[in-house]
């Protein structure tokens, strides 16, 4: 079954270029390396929660289980968390359309 990678995050104000330059460069291509496809990124405009919703599915639970312990992943995400705060993530199983 395929599973679905979820995060969420706040940007820091003072990062906010810094933060997309990596994003676009970095952090979408260095998922899509690791099986990660399907990479979808929401702002939230109103509402308390996180400013930021992302997602990206792997085919089977076992390559984002692969994919999230490997040291690509550990680099992608510590550099993320130098562009945002209250990150979250969880992993849940893939069922199609939008999924919080």
């Amino acid at each position: 079954m395929a599973a679905k990678l979820l995060m969420r995050w706040d940007v820091r104000p003072e990062t906010e270029s810094e933060y997309f330059e990596f994003l676009v460069h970095e952090f979408i291509p260095g998922l899509n390396k690791l099986g990660i496809s399907d990479i979808q990124v929401w702002y939230t405009q109103y509402g308390d929660c996180e400013q930021k919703l992302a997602s990206g599915i792997a085919n089977t639970t076992e390559r984002m289980q692969d994919a999230l312990n490997s040291e690509s992943w550990e680099l992608l995400n510590d550099k993320l968390q130098e562009f945002v705060d209250n990150f979250s993530q969880k992993v849940i199983p893939a069922t199609g359309g939008f999924q919080i």
